[in-house]
């Protein structure tokens, strides 16, 4: 009698023990399939270039191969077995797909100079199209063959996990589906906090380490409690060895890799590479023969912010004709221009406070203490570059999106004399916002009557419709006179901006009237301004058809994207200038 009462006491027990750790595993599995969809998607984003259309792509791609994924399940027969093996090559492609697809784009960038140098080709004429074509094109979109891969190894998890947990029970359970997607459910949650609060911030590759590690930590679990049910299970114990020493060199290497693969992608040395939670940041090198010193260029996502040998042309052309055509100088306000350049030419105009807003705080910080986290040398020639501007005690810094930041300005009632509106290009559709009517409805709010207002507003060349949309745009916003210019900024282009006033004469009259210009400018003539508000004939022809950007529409996001892929094409969308 005691046996049967021994069974029946030990097997409710057992099963319990088993549903925890069947239902704990599906649950950290979860937390890591969505992480590595987001690690996908953010990688797609960065390498593809259309950051909004390339993540829902990302994330379709993985919806569907998982929905095949469901069904592939059917084929294994056994689902312990099937299990721990699946979970084990999900943690070897989730860890090691970010370094291999940065290594095939960077094999495939390099092959047109070994071409070139293996036949003594003209440096002027690299290898193009044809198979060289073919090879980008499979590597440039290769982020969505890993993410189908993935999808379908993670699909087959929730079908070969039902079926383990009614095994183990040896009957068929009438909540079983519930209880898995709700494990499923709450892990996938668990998994996305985690994503936004620490992966988000930290560098690409260790975020795929970490998250690896999780899934081979959850896989030795299941392979220690139901090894017994495991085919070949010595051999699947050795890859979960080999595979732990893969996430650990990964872990310590990873980035050093991948920094070197991506180094390939730049023509200067990268000096710097960081994460923030917005942006990847890249800051290069190149010795110029006319300069003492090396050139520094900023990247953030792969796109060309500024180089040093020119960048004094844009901003000298967006703080200028803004600064000179307002009638004081008391309040600026700059949004944007978290590296300080904008702002070290509005302080020689001697305001009296700047208010400078940028979301990146990172980005700011890496520009007003460059000595934290970069080389003596390389920080003393931001410093230098930016004249220490971050630092100067008549600037505030804000850091906040610009769309909701400038409502607590308007609620304190700030007004400004100049605003200078120094934001990337509308490349992706949360910069969209930034650039539509109403955004600068409630910029006008914060302008004196007398001041002026200027926006950067992409190439006139490569983006027509974008740069007339930005200035239709504005002039919907009720802006009195609208006006815009142009100047030839080599490492960008041909380049605009959009000027706007409120009162008065409008801002080119303003200018016209000033014969000489202030002593510290010594390179600007204002010949050259009035020259740069000079368009060709025929330009404005097609304004009517051009349509105005409003809020939630990505008008000016599709012209901008459209605009350059007929331009720049695929092929170069890695160094795509913003």
């Amino acid at each position: 009698m005691k046996k049967p009462l021994t069974i029946q006491l030990f097997k409710p027990s057992a099963r319990l023990l088993d549903d925890i750790i069947i239902i704990s595993i599906m649950a950290v599995l979860a937390a890591c399939g969505l992480i590595y969809e987001y690690l996908l998607s953010h990688f797609a984003g960065r390498v593809i270039g259309a950051v909004e259309s390339a993540i829902y792509t990302m994330i379709g791609i993985m919806i569907v191969s998982m929905g095949v994924g469901s069904f592939a399940a059917r084929k294994v027969k056994c689902a312990f077995s099937g299990f721990a093996w699946l979970e084990l090559v999900i943690a070897i492609v989730g860890c090691s797909a970010i370094l291999v697809i940065s290594s095939a784009i960077a094999a495939v960038q390099i092959l047109p100079q070994i071409i070139a140098q293996t036949f003594n080709l003209p440096p002027d004429t690299p290898a193009q199209g044809g198979f060289i074509q073919v090879l980008h094109n499979i590597t440039h979109y290769s982020p969505y063959f890993f993410g189908a891969v993935l999808g379908l190894f993670i699909g087959m998890e929730i079908p070969l996990i039902a079926r383990i947990r009614e095994q183990l029970h040896k009957k068929h359970l009438m909540h079983n589906t519930g209880t898995i997607y709700g494990a499923d459910y709450v892990g996938a949650g668990v998994g996305a906090a985690i994503w936004i609060t620490v992966m988000l911030s930290i560098e690409i590759n260790l975020s795929a380490s970490l998250t690896a590690s999780a899934n081979l930590l959850a896989g030795m679990i299941f392979w220690l409690k139901y090894r017994n049910y495991i085919k070949f299970k010595y051999y699947l114990l050795i890859g979960h060895f080999l595979c732990a020493g893969l996430v650990v060199a990964i872990f310590n290497f990873g980035g050093q890799w991948s920094n070197a693969f991506n180094n390939l992608l730049y023509l200067d040395d990268v000096v710097h590479q960081e994460q923030t939670r917005y942006a990847q940041v890249v800051l290069t090198e190149r010795q110029l023969p006319s300069h003492n010193k090396p050139v520094v260029s900023l990247y953030l996502n792969g796109r060309l912010q500024f180089a040093q040998n020119d960048e004094h042309i844009y901003h000298k052309f967006l703080v200028y004709p803004a600064m000179a055509a307002s009638a004081r100088h008391n309040n600026i306000l700059i949004i944007g221009g978290g590296d300080g350049l904008a702002l070290r030419d509005v302080l020689e105009w001697n305001p009296k406070k700047v208010t400078l807003m940028d979301l990146d705080t990172q980005v700011v910080e890496l520009f007003k203490n460059p000595h934290k986290s970069l080389p003596k040398a390389l920080s003393d020639n931001i410093l230098a570059l930016n004249k220490n501007s971050l630092n100067d005690t008549r600037v505030e810094l804000i850091h906040a999106d610009a769309f909701n930041g400038i409502d607590q300005l308007i609620e304190q009632q700030k007004y400004y004399d100049t605003i200078i509106i120094d934001l990337p290009d509308p490349s992706h559709p949360d910069l969209n916002k930034l650039y539509s009517r109403s955004f600068y409805v409630k910029i006008r709010q914060l302008l004196s009557n007398d001041g002026v207002m200027v926006v950067q507003s992409t190439s006139p060349f490569h983006a027509k419709s974008a740069f007339m949309s930005i200035a239709k745009t504005i002039k919907a916003a009720k802006w009195r006179d609208v006006q815009q210019y142009q100047f030839n900024v080599p490492s960008f282009g041909q380049w605009g901006w959009t000027i706007a006033t409120l009162n008065g004469l409008p801002a080119k009259e303003r200018l016209a009237n000033q014969v000489s210009l202030k002593s510290f400018e010594t390179w600007l003539t204002p010949e050259l301004i009035q020259a740069s508000f000079e368009f060709s004939q025929g330009f404005y022809r097609n304004m009517d058809k051009v349509k105005v950007n409003e809020l939630g529409s990505f008008i000016l996001y599709r012209y901008h994207q459209q605009a350059w892929e007929s331009q720049q094409g695929t092929n170069n969308s890695w160094y795509q200038n913003e």
